[in-house]
């Protein structure tokens, strides 16, 4: 199975979701498939679940999307617990598992000696975590996910060193990422999330 044609598969179904990518291909592959500034890069290694969960809490009639790595969640993985603690309905949380580091060289992670993210996850107390076994299986679970609105974590296995060379790059620096995507939020929510500079009246 391919990482990207599991995003392929969903990105009709994502709609006007947010959607926190992780650093790496993940966010090259999201942002050539569906574009826009509704996709927020996390280049901290780890923090994609944590971002996620804090949107999805504040905005909870507003879907968020969690596009995650078996690196970046291993990282994290004390965010596992503190997300079946808070249950964010809202939030889908997507990890890949290629069992390598990206974007360091292609070393591996612990899940080739082993190590289940969704038996992780289990552990830790979140009802709704699965393994996907085909790009048709990985959309119908995104899709029984959106339906059930409960906090899901959908794994699945994919083909490592994807090529990602070729695709658009993100088009705009870190800094200015963030800033599109608040405004973008506050652009769907009719609310102010960053002040304007100038006096106040």
């Amino acid at each position: 199975m391919r990482r990207y044609g599991c995003l392929q598969a969903i990105a009709e179904d994502v709609g006007d979701a947010l959607v926190i990518c992780t650093v790496g291909g993940a966010a090259a592959q999201w942002n050539a498939i569906r574009p826009g500034d509704g996709n927020l890069r996390c280049r901290t290694l780890g923090l994609v679940s944590s971002i996620a969960m804090g949107l999805a809490l504040a905005l909870q009639n507003r879907m968020v999307v969690a596009l995650d790595g078996d690196g970046a969640l291993l990282m994290n993985a004390c965010a596992l617990p503190t997300l079946a603690c808070q249950r964010p309905g809202n939030l889908i949380h997507l990890v890949f598992d290629n069992g390598v580091y990206e974007s360091s060289g292609l070393r591996p992670t612990a899940t080739l000696n082993g190590a289940d993210l969704v038996e992780m996850a289990r552990g830790a107390g979140i009802k709704h975590a699965c393994w996907a076994s085909s790009v048709e299986n990985f959309k119908q679970e995104f899709n029984k996910a959106k339906e059930r609105k409960a906090y899901s974590l959908i794994a699945a296995k994919v083909e490592a060193g994807e090529d990602y060379r070729e695709l658009p790059a993100f088009g705009v620096a870190e800094v200015e990422n963030a800033y599109r995507f608040m405004r973008h939020i506050e652009k769907l929510e009719g609310i102010r999330v960053v002040p304007l500079p100038g006096p106040r009246h």
